[in-house]
């Protein structure tokens, strides 16, 4: 078998471990198959002609088929999606990338290929088996495509509604073996239910505002966008720590924290640090380290 067959015979392996996983009701396996997926039709997207042994308008309906499964992914994390992709529709794309070499017909949805950037997988991009890449293998992309970062997508607080509750919550400093290293970090702010199902907005920090050998601090704000009383029984809040991977030119979730329900109370906490992938349902967690490195923050309660 060519490696270009070899290649082919992955892709529709994942993409099909994804669609199972998405039939049977696991939202959050199926959500990282597909973002992890789209990346890699991405980068042979990107890839130079030189480089590549896909043809143009082979590359371009690659591309249509990571724009749909980004907007199935979209769909599996919201409840109220307004560009609902549905599982039998990404389903009919099976025998396109299946045959991707001999495809000539119109592809069956008005899409556009994912625009030239990287596609940030939950778990990030080594936990697909088939992935090879050398540590310092070159990434799709110009060199400095991805090394700007806006500065956070941080909400205001919601308007107080008599006897609600809402929570800001400061995320002042990480603890880390490698704090120092760490380029470009910041934290995303989720809040999940007990299927993994965005409950409100995703909400990403500014990168840190200093770091030292052990801690990476923020000092910043999160408002939670839900009153405390509407979070329904088992949601929790999830803390994503991501930095920024220069010989992979990609940004990279290095560990992850969650806060349930009963621990929200007014004043310090500190929560435990765990390896990636991040698991939503809270079925697999694996601790980071022994060490006692954790999440530093600090809630505070407003309530009329």
């Amino acid at each position: 078998m060519t490696d270009i067959n070899k290649t082919i015979q992955k892709w529709h392996a994942s993409f099909k471990k994804g669609t199972d996983f998405d039939s049977w009701g696991q939202l959050v396996e199926a959500i990282d198959e597909y973002q992890i997926l789209a990346r890699h039709l991405q980068k042979e997207v990107q890839s130079t002609a030189n480089s590549s042994e896909f043809s143009e308008d082979q590359k371009k309906t690659l591309g249509k088929i990571a724009t749909c499964l980004e907007l199935r992914s979209r769909a599996l994390q919201t409840t109220q999606s307004q560009e609902e992709f549905k599982l039998e529709d990404l389903k009919t794309l099976e025998p396109i990338i299946k045959n991707i070499l001999s495809y000539n017909k119109d592809f069956p949805f008005d899409v556009q290929p994912v625009p030239i950037r990287k596609i940030l997988a939950p778990g990030e991009e080594e936990n697909l088996e088939f992935e090879e890449e050398e540590e310092g293998g070159a990434g799709a992309g110009s060199p400095d495509l991805f090394t700007t970062r806006v500065p956070g997508t941080l909400l205001p607080r919601l308007p107080s509604e008599p006897s609600m509750a809402l929570l800001t919550i400061k995320i002042e400093k990480i603890g880390l073996k490698d704090a120092g290293q760490c380029i470009d970090p910041y934290v995303t702010v989720s809040v999940k239910d007990v299927n993994g199902v965005d409950l409100t907005p995703v909400q990403d920090t500014p990168v840190a505002t200093r770091k030292d050998d052990m801690y990476v601090h923020f000092a910043v704000d999160v408002e939670i966008q839900k009153h405390i009383e509407k979070l329904p029984k088992g949601a929790a809040i999830f803390f994503e720590f991501k930095h920024y991977k220069p010989k992979k030119r990609f940004t990279s979730t290095k560990c992850f924290a969650f806060m349930e329900m009963d621990e929200i109370k007014a004043g310090q906490i500190v929560i435990e640090l765990y390896k990636k992938p991040t698991d939503f349902k809270r079925k697999k967690l694996h601790l980071l380290t022994k060490k006692p490195l954790y999440l530093h923050l600090h809630q505070i309660l407003h309530k009329e």
